[in-house]
């Protein structure tokens, strides 16, 4: 099988059902969740090396085949495909995000990127999903789209920011404050 096709040499690729210019609305939002897919593989292995991480990295790999989904989903030139995407994702993502909450220390001031190597990749990670979430955003302006993806992105924004927090603790880094900032989040009632 040839990687290669030169069906793409003149600017533009195919979608499921047609073909659109490589900077159509629909290939930049899938395309950012690829590049988020990316990040997400390489965050997955960094988790991996470390045992207080290991589940971390378990559901970083699942994550990675979700965002897929969230890509096959965008990438319908029209519309009467079967979606992959619905909430039981987004769903599951706030339960852990609840649980990482749990877990984390209190936090009452914004914290700045950083800590441990797989906490900054995951804020990094962070960064890049609620660009992919911008991407969806415009392009669901102009073009249809399932719904439950961009719900997904948001979420998994949030679970990316608790994850990071998470992975600081159990490696024994504390989070950065961010200096200037006023206290910004009220502390919660533990159980």
């Amino acid at each position: 099988m040839n990687l290669y096709t030169r069906t793409g040499d003149k600017g533009d690729t195919s979608l499921i059902g047609g073909r659109v210019r490589k900077d159509d609305l629909r290939v930049e939002a899938y395309g950012t969740i690829d590049e988020l897919n990316a990040f997400v593989g390489q965050t997955a292995a960094e988790a991996a090396k470390h045992d207080e991480l290991t589940d971390m990295a378990a559901q970083l790999f699942e994550i990675q085949q979700e965002l897929f989904d969230c890509g096959s989903d965008l990438a319908y030139a029209r519309e009467g495909f079967p979606l992959k995407m619905n909430g039981e994702p987004a769903a599951r993502l706030e339960k852990q995000i609840d649980s990482y909450s749990d877990e984390a220390p209190e936090i009452t001031r914004f914290i700045l990127p950083g800590g441990s190597s797989a906490a900054a990749l995951l804020h990094v990670c962070r960064t890049v999903c609620r660009r992919a979430e911008r991407r969806v955003v415009t392009m669901t302006a102009s073009h249809p789209a399932n719904p439950e993806v961009q719900a997904y992105l948001n979420r998994l924004s949030d679970y990316f920011f608790a994850a990071a927090r998470v992975a600081n603790a159990r490696l024994g880094i504390a989070d950065t404050e961010y200096e200037r900032s006023a206290e910004v989040f009220r502390k919660r009632d533990r159980k």
